[in-house]
């Protein structure tokens, strides 16, 4: 997750310049023109770029109340630099057009950056009602932007005399991406459609800004409610005593409350011993946003899909996913259905035999029930732990989040890249959970900042993600400054913050991200780093989480809390190999989930105003999910569309894209291979890849990209094995050894 995501500011600005306008000291580059006086002075805390390091925001300095000023003095300046680029007297040039956009609206840029950064981490009910307001409305800001049609005929006669230009490849991409963005966001519409489309748009934010804060609301308000601790039979002491800690801070003294989790299943079902406990709690999820009331989104979700249809249409395009992808690696919907549909007959096989399994499981203990899906992950656990020997519960102990964190992940990156990190008390941060860290390149030199906020918490939106305070731009001459978010459930005070394997993956991943950002290399902001299409941006962050098993990175931060033993090879061998084991509902649901997506979004816009209540919404989902030919009955979507926040939380988001994160498994996992076959954790190989890929940002093609890092065209085969849909049998016992953990250099943790 990611949240790349993105990847989280959600302004639907299309201009590239717009959506990644800086901080930094450069001026605009409209500034030399004549109409440059007229540009309202900037006042407030955001009129300059921070006065911290790296230019990251002092939260001593920012009230609630700034922010809605500011986005409209922000917007009004933005406007004005807008005017002064069109009402130049000069021809059309490549600076005082295309440049001239890139480095506009740089205070837009710092409000936005920050407010969103809240919104998604640490927000409350007065940032909610400013971004309930100012979406419309930035909406329609970057609409009068780029769908202006005098703006658009400077850029085009720019575009179309290209060819007689001298660039650079990162020029040339800069040119090529802003014409691009403005046609695809309506250039060459009619001035009717023009009209339509920004109606269109400023809809969506609405919708899209309502659904997001209904489905937060909706899974605070589906927390599971005990009143006889009996119930929570088989959950820890510490998991037991924050329950009931929850249950005073929601008001309920005396009871235990058990937060939902984004996702459909939720991580506390294999513990629990109490069947109908586990019932309440799973129908808790799946039916969090669609149980009619105050947080019911299917009638909401049904407008954003005909909307988008709509404007779709307007483009000449058959549906809303053909009109998003045009800018992806995969390039068009069939492309990315037909990858995903030949996963389905294996998946499918490996469904119904993993529910044969625990259905034995059951019988063997007694049952006399079939499993369902709030009973799947007990059994799977069960099932798991006779065939693999593993209890999540042993291997927690190993996982101390600081250790993790500092001798796992950045030594990972030390070994790989050369960064060395040094934390922070100095920085002002947005919540006390947070820490800060200054990372340091190879050569010593400051490469940015980072910081870590990892803790479950209700003013936080669901699942995990990066995004920037500042981006990368040798134009201004700034460097990134990141953050991590998550939502690790927080140890009860005066408890060690122990972790699962599934959050030390998550922190491998989410850093992924944060390296990518760290690495950009490029001129322009809005091609720097992470700028990357849909479909790549998830590729380098699952590419990290290779080295959370790598037998030198665990040797340095998986060692027991209390006895400071470094955790047992065979242990991780185990882990390893279950792995492969119950990949019918872990890589089920979120096939399901991308497919979901896919068919929401493609349909027309007669098909998507024939799904207009709830029920039909209802009727869709169940027949979509069924022509799958998929067990989904009990294995549901990662995410059911009620609560779909993926694809419906912003105007276009994750729509369309949710299969982005089985297409970068496929580059994933053919690149573990890779490094692998070369020898696996080196600076050698750290250097190879930070070369070809990670600072590379979106300056050009991404099978180019792959091509130059690993000298082919990238493989699907190697994830079908690693998912041990293939080429093996997930049920093997596997193999087992008394001795220490390999060299890193053996290769023995591919998958």
């Amino acid at each position: 997750m990611k949240a790349h995501i993105l990847a989280t500011t959600a302004i639907a600005f299309a201009l590239a310049g717009c959506s990644t306008m800086q901080e930094g000291n450069v001026q605009s580059a409209s500034d030399s023109s004549p109409a440059a006086a007229a540009v309202p002075e900037a006042t407030g805390y955001f009129a300059q770029p921070s006065t911290l390091p790296f230019h990251a925001p002092d939260f001593t300095k920012i009230q609630d109340s700034d922010y809605k000023p500011a986005f409209e003095q922000a917007m009004a300046i933005h406007s004005a630099e807008i005017e002064a680029i069109k009402t130049n007297p000069e021809a059309p040039t490549f600076e005082n057009t295309i440049v001239a956009l890139e480095t506009s609206g740089q205070m837009l840029n710092r409000v936005a950056t920050v407010f969103f950064a809240l919104t998604g981490a640490n927000t409350n009910d007065t940032l909610d009602a400013v971004q309930a307001e100012m979406g419309p409305k930035l909406s329609q800001h970057s609409d009068a932007i780029t769908l202006d049609p005098v703006l658009f005929e400077r850029v085009k006669a720019v575009y179309d005399n290209r060819a007689a230009m001298s660039m650079t490849p990162e020029d040339a991409k800069l040119l090529e991406e802003t014409y691009e963005q403005m046609v695809h966001a309506g250039a060459l519409l009619t001035p009717a459609q023009k009209e339509q489309v920004k109606a269109i748009n400023s809809s969506l934010s609405e919708l899209t800004t309502e659904f997001s804060q209904k489905v937060r609301e909706a899974t605070v308000a589906g927390a599971l409610v005990v009143e006889d601790p009996a119930e929570l039979a088989g959950l820890s002491q510490s998991e037991i005593e924050a329950a009931a800690k929850l249950g005073v801070e929601r008001g309920l003294p005396g009871k235990y409350v058990i937060a939902l989790q984004n996702t459909t299943q939720q991580p506390l079902l294999p513990d629990m011993e109490n069947r109908a406990t586990r019932e309440k709690l799973f129908m808790n999820s799946v039916h969090r946003a669609d149980r009619g009331g105050a947080n019911d989104t299917r009638t909401l979700l049904a407008e954003i899909a005909e909307l988008r249809a709509k404007k779709a249409a307007l483009f000449g395009q058959p549906d809303w996913a053909s009109y998003v992808m045009y800018d992806r690696m995969a390039e068009n919907p069939k492309t990315a259905l037909d990858f995903m549909q030949q996963m389905v007959p294996a998946l499918a096989a490996t469904q119904r035999r993993e529910a044969g399994m625990l259905n034995e499981q059951i019988r063997a203990e007694g049952g006399d029930f079939e499993v369902q899906p709030w009973d799947w992950y007990r059994y799977a656990e069960k099932v798991r732990k006779a065939k693999y020997d593993i209890d999540e519960n042993a291997v927690k102990p190993y996982f101390e989040i600081t250790s993790v964190l500092e001798n796992g992940v950045f030594y990972a990156a030390n070994k790989l890249y050369g960064l060395s990190f040094k934390k922070r008390t100095d920085l002002p941060v947005y919540h006390p959970d947070v820490t800060t860290y200054t990372v340091y390149d190879a050569d010593g030199s400051e490469l940015g900042i980072f910081y870590f906020d990892p803790y479950q918490r209700p003013s936080k939106r669901g699942g995990a993600w990066m995004s920037n305070f500042v981006e990368q731009s040798h134009l201004y001459g700034t460097k990134p400054v990141i953050y991590n978010v998550l939502n690790i459930p927080k140890a009860a005070e005066g408890e060690p913050q122990l972790v699962s394997f599934d959050n030390v993956n998550t922190m491998f991943h989410e850093f992924g991200h944060a390296l990518h950002g760290f690495f950009a290399d490029q001129k322009y902001a809005s091609l720097s780093g992470t700028a990357t299409a849909r479909d790549f941006v998830e590729y380098p962050s699952q590419v990290n989480e290779l080295w959370a098993t790598y037998p030198e990175v665990l040797r340095n931060y998986a060692k027991h809390y209390q006895t400071g033993a470094t955790i047992p090879a065979e242990l991780i061998q185990k882990i390893e190999a279950a792995a492969k084991f119950n990949q019918g509902y872990d890589f089920g649901e979120v096939v399901e989930a991308a497919l979901l997506d896919m068919k929401w979004h493609a349909l027309t816009p007669q098909q998507a105003a024939a799904i207009d209540t709830p029920e039909e919404v209802d009727a869709f989902e169940r027949q979509s999910l069924e022509e799958l030919g998929l067990e989904v009955d009990l294995v549901p979507p990662r995410y059911r569309s009620s609560y779909f926040n993926h694809i419906f939380s912003s105007p276009a988001g994750y729509s369309a894209g949710y299969y982005s994160y089985l297409w970068t498994e496929m580059l994933d996992r053919d690149s573990r291979k890779w490094f692998l076959d070369n020898g696996g954790l080196t600076r050698a190989n750290g250097d190879h890849y930070r070369k070809t890929v990670l600072s590379r940002g979106g300056t050009m093609n991404y099978f180019e990209m792959f091509q130059n890092f690993a000298g082919r065209q990238p493989d699907v085969t190697p994830m079908l094995e690693a998912r041990g849909l293939v080429g093996n049998d997930p049920t093997a016992e596997p193999a087992t050894s008394d001795g220490p953990l390999p060299p890193e250099t053996t290769g023995d943790n591919a998958d």
